[in-house]
């Protein structure tokens, strides 16, 4: 897996329908010099892409980002202290490893990132996948064959490196038993705390709304959040047939609290617009839920606006007449 292809996964976290197996992943970028407070030295770890815990060499400290990681840190402290110790030592790797590729490539100093993304993954069948590639200015550089523990090169300048990294034996035997034992023991572990979270569903919440794309075209899109798990059908049906070439998906991406969200849109002619329907399937529903564009709630929030423009033009009508009446002259006694 080149590492475009892999932080490319991580970002756009799959698609509306995906096969069951499970995966952690670690992704690491740095810069050489840390500047407006950023962290020279940045990490985050994903379990099925959800992101589960950062660390970054500006505080130094490991920040979980979901609740069940507490527990794990809980039941084995010993363990849980060796793992931060790696991280703070891939810190020190990842600053010498920059500053050889940039001697490579005869740059001082300036803005450069170096990334790596590395991680196993356990599939439904009981076959395993290790992954631990690098990438340099956000471009493939080099990975590692777990097989032959050989890195391969994705561009000239990685050769000299490549040659480098073949020869340190040690150094490839260690990257092995971390991709087939470590992490997926690891991954394993994070999968049992998470188990009660795998086993409860939250159904998706959704809404259409529409856009004007051109005289003749609008875009009807459907919003679906706050689902669990991952899993979910979405689809836009015309008279019940399924728009598969005419629908543009987003991908199922994570929520803070651990569920999910997606959205698809649809171009169609406005005329059109009654016959479209959004199609949800997801395991919390004992039937489809089925959405569509509602004219009525669309009027009622106009009215919504509407009204609390009134209301507020009122009460800045009646503040103008307060501030008027306290600054106007009085009459003096005299006058009277």
């Amino acid at each position: 897996m080149g590492w475009r292809a892999a932080a490319t996964l991580l970002i756009l976290l799959g698609c509306c329908t995906c096969f069951p197996s499970h995966s952690l992943s670690y992704f690491y970028l740095q810069v050489p010099e840390s500047s407006q407070g950023l962290p020279q030295v940045f990490s985050k770890a994903y379990l099925d892409h959800q992101p589960i815990a950062r660390h970054d060499s500006l505080t130094r400290r490991t920040v979980l980002l979901v609740p069940w990681m507490e527990e794990v840190e809980k039941e084995d402290p010993n363990d849980w202290n060796r793992e931060m110790e790696t991280l703070q030592t891939t810190e020190q790797v990842f600053q010498d490893e920059l500053e050889h590729v940039q001697k490579l490539y005869q740059q001082n100093g300036g803005l450069h990132t170096w990334q790596a993304i590395l991680g196993c993954e356990l599939r439904e069948d009981g076959s395993k996948r290790g992954y631990w590639d690098y990438g340099y200015e956000g471009k493939d550089f080099i990975s590692f064959n777990k097989e032959t523990l050989r890195w391969v090169a994705a561009q000239p300048q990685a050769e000299k490196v490549k040659e480098k990294w073949d020869d340190d034996l040690v150094r490839s035997e260690r990257n092995q038993v971390f991709l087939e034992e470590t992490c997926i023991e690891r991954l394993q572990k994070y999968l049992s705390h998470r188990k009660e979270a795998l086993q409860r569903t939250e159904p998706p919440v959704g809404k259409v709304t529409h856009k004007a794309v051109s005289d003749n075209v609008e875009a009807l899109i459907c919003q679906v959040y706050g689902f669990y798990p991952k899993e979910i059908s979405a689809t836009w049906r015309r008279d019940g047939e399924v728009c598969k070439y005419e629908t543009f998906h987003r991908n199922v991406a994570p929520n803070s609290d651990g569920t999910y969200y997606v959205w698809l849109s649809i171009e169609i002619d406005p005329k059109e617009r009654d016959l479209f329907r959004c199609h949800l399937e997801h395991d919390s529903l004992q039937e489809p839920l089925v959405l569509a564009w509602k004219e009525e709630m669309a009027r009622r929030r106009l009215v919504l606006v509407g009204t609390i423009l009134v209301v507020l033009l009122g009460l800045l009508m009646i503040l103008l007449l307060l501030t008027w009446y306290r600054r106007r002259p009085k009459s003096s006694v005299g006058n009277i």
